[in-house]
């Protein structure tokens, strides 16, 4: 079993992967410098209240919040309940109504690594074309669905782009929070064998906005617009990282398939 991480270490780990210095970390954290070097060395312990501060001004997760009140010798702070513990009912109830409400739209709760929570019945519309070996997987991740050759990459039209800024996504995430079981998913959906000979880093036109998900349905082709909401006052490591990923159609053509109530507007 590794030996524990010290504070100071975590610590430096942290205001380095953030590129701030001692001087400017002791500045916006209202700490000497000579006290913050000393609590890096070890020679000083830091108090909950600047573990938590120094925390809050490195924008660190609250999972790794909890590990450095740990390393500092702290009970944590931050809860973290299942989904489908008493303590989450109305976080469910607010999850299972956000979801409802993208119908006719597909829409997904995922967790930290795409993990898939909860989704509403038009996802049906993504998954149809997956293999049901590939859907029976537990737990079911939704950028493995996405990317796998069982899964939706055969029948996207713009593999090589949308794979790109999949990929281009969860490694920034993954980077941000330092955090390794993202990088491994990564890797791991880089690897994925893909027959699309388009170049990735090609630029788009510069009428272009944002990258579409083109999914080939049969002989139709469904354009979609990705949006990811989160929860933004989350003080519960599960409801922190957790996000509702939200398909809605990118034109009309789509938007009738999926049987809208209305038309897009004109643009």
């Amino acid at each position: 079993m590794p030996a524990p991480v010290p504070f100071g270490a975590l610590l430096r780990q942290w205001r380095t992967h953030r590129r701030i210095s001692q001087l400017d970390l002791s500045n916006e954290a209202a700490i000497s410098t000579r006290h913050l070097s000393f609590v890096e060395t070890g020679r000083s312990q830091p108090s909950r209240d600047m573990v938590l501060r120094i925390a809050e001004h490195l924008d660190v997760p609250l999972r790794d919040r909890n590990r450095l009140l740990l390393a500092a010798g702290f009970a944590p702070v931050y809860p973290e309940h299942d989904l489908t513990a008493p303590e989450m009912a109305s976080a469910r109830a607010a999850i299972r109504e956000v979801l409802a409400a993208h119908q006719p739209y597909p829409a997904l709760a995922v967790d930290r690594t795409w993990n898939v929570l909860d989704a509403n019945a038009a996802v049906g519309v993504l998954t149809q074309v997956v293999s049901p070996a590939l859907l029976a997987e537990q737990p079911l991740n939704a950028l493995r669905l996405t990317l796998h050759p069982d899964g939706m990459a055969p029948h996207i039209g713009n593999l090589s782009q949308w794979r790109a800024f999949v990929l281009g996504g969860l490694r920034r995430s993954a980077m941000a929070r330092a955090d390794d079981e993202m990088l491994a998913l990564h890797d791991e959906l880089a690897a994925y064998p893909h027959d699309d000979p388009g170049d990735p880093l090609t630029p788009p036109p510069p009428s272009t906005v944002y990258v579409p998900l083109l999914l080939r349905v049969g002989e139709t082709e469904l354009s979609f617009l990705a949006m990811i909401a989160t929860f933004g006052t989350a003080v519960d490591i599960t409801l922190s990282e957790l996000a509702i990923e939200s398909f809605l159609p990118a034109d009309a053509a789509t938007a009738a398939y999926l049987g809208a109530p209305r038309q897009l507007p004109e643009t």
